[in-house]
């Protein structure tokens, strides 16, 4: 029922009567035209955009409103167009700047400390949960930046337990921190 062969009457018809669809393939014929509307009729592409917002969603709940005497098109055309000016209004009463990234301020220092702080709580509590022997050796080697030979001597083992050692711990960490994988989980 919403193909190419219904006229904009139907579908509007259909969306008042409650058709899931009909309204958005009413305004998929149109969406072009409305959008150029509303871009020459505001002063910037914000403006534009929110009063398209703001015009489909009137259209939408007061299309039980629309008497037919002019076509659905003209009908949408207007919604803009007084959208639009209501917008233009609203703006000259409470003047409102668009912030894009050319216009903003530098930021003074790009860090996030607070996420680097809870980084670091979460990876110290997981460093607690390994083995005493596996967390100095990881620490060590990883950490303080020693050598394993370095390691070995200084905790009186062979070179291979270091290795063996470190190797256990970074297998336990990555499953206890196998959660920052998650892109969400991440800056």
């Amino acid at each position: 029922m919403l193909g190419d062969d219904v006229s904009d009457k139907q579908l509007l018809a259909a969306h008042v009567a409650g058709t899931p669809h009909a309204f958005a393939t009413l305004l998929r014929r149109h969406s072009d035209h409305l959008w150029q509307t509303a871009l020459r009729t505001s002063y910037c592409r914000d403006d534009a955009a929110d009063a398209l917002q703001d015009a489909l969603l009137s259209a939408h709940r007061t299309a039980a409103s629309f008497r037919a005497e002019s076509e659905v098109r003209s009908w949408l055309h207007a919604i803009v167009v007084n959208a639009c000016l209501d917008r233009i209004r609203r703006n000259k009463a409470r003047r409102a700047v668009a912030i894009v990234p050319e216009t903003m301020p530098e930021a003074i220092d790009a860090r996030d400390y607070y996420s680097e702080w809870e980084l670091a709580v979460v990876v110290e509590q997981a460093l607690f949960t390994l083995p005493d022997e596996q967390r100095l050796a990881l620490v060590m080697v990883e950490m303080e930046g020693r050598s394993v030979a370095e390691t070995a001597l200084a905790l009186g083992v062979a070179e291979g337990t270091i290795k063996s050692r470190c190797a256990r711990a970074r297998a336990r960490l990555q499953e206890r921190l196998n959660f920052f994988r998650d892109q969400g989980n991440r800056k």
